[in-house]
């Protein structure tokens, strides 16, 4: 039988790497195409795939099975859940992978793209551009085809050039920057607060008028220090929870 292939992952050596497996196999088995078999690989070939030992392994998938995601049989193997469980916590530790896997899982669509002026909000994350590409996309559970969230990300125009649409369609953002455009992404800072949905996020959402909604913005950076995408995310407060993890 065919196994499921995960991503690979370049470990860091200042987060758990439990963690940093249980983060990144979860952003592959979110963003998996329908047609990938459930069956995941065993143990000793998971560890050895991502360099760690088959101890990290366990604890990685026990965490994946307690979220709903995976299920484990004896003698069987380890498969993938054919649907996840809906409203799951999303945990910050400050990974790169953590932020793939909070953004994928969903049914996406992409409502519109093109190119703007730089907003005057965002103006001192490009001060040296005058436009960017921006990608409205609208996100939906795959279940129940509810609307979950949509994102407007800003991304520099150079990049923007080597952004496949379909991709986005498939993969979040920062897995398309990162696996297929090569960007080199040294940080993603995030910020999450309460608000209240206006007319054209209530209307996308499905919600209320000035029902509460979570508004995240996560600002990606290279090696240099230059911004390389905004993201605004704003996610039903019905269905979202933020908790953040601080490594010792």
């Amino acid at each position: 039988m065919t196994s499921f292939a995960p991503d690979s992952i370049v470990l860091n050596r200042k987060l758990p790497l439990w963690y940093q497996v249980s983060q990144s196999l979860r952003a592959s088995i979110l963003g998996r195409s329908p047609r990938d078999p459930l069956r995941l690989p065993t143990e000793e070939q998971l560890a050895e795939h991502y360099g760690v030992s088959v101890l990290t392994m366990r604890q990685a998938l026990k965490e994946l099975e307690d979220e709903g995601l995976i299920s484990r049989h004896r003698r069987r193997g380890t498969f993938i859940e054919p649907s996840v469980r809906r409203g799951a916590p999303v945990r910050l530790l400050g990974s790169v992978d953590a932020i793939v896997a909070q953004q994928s899982g969903m049914t996406t669509e992409l409502l519109d793209h093109g190119s703007v002026p730089v907003p005057a909000d965002l103006a001192e994350h490009f001060p040296d551009l005058t436009e960017v590409a921006t990608y409205h996309r609208l996100r939906s559970d795959e279940k129940t085809g509810e609307p979950t969230n949509h994102a407007l990300n800003h991304v520099r125009p150079e990049l923007a050039a080597r952004i496949d649409l379909d991709d986005l369609v498939r993969w979040p953002m920062t897995k398309v920057l990162r696996d297929v455009v090569r960007a080199d992404i040294s940080r993603i800072t995030d910020t999450v607060e309460a608000r209240l949905a206006d007319p054209e996020t209530a209307r996308l959402l499905e919600v209320p008028l000035l029902s509460p909604i979570l508004h995240y913005t996560g600002v990606t950076y290279d090696a240099d220090g230059r911004v390389l995408d905004v993201a605004v995310i704003h996610y039903r407060g019905d269905r979202f929870s933020f908790t953040v993890t601080l490594d010792a």
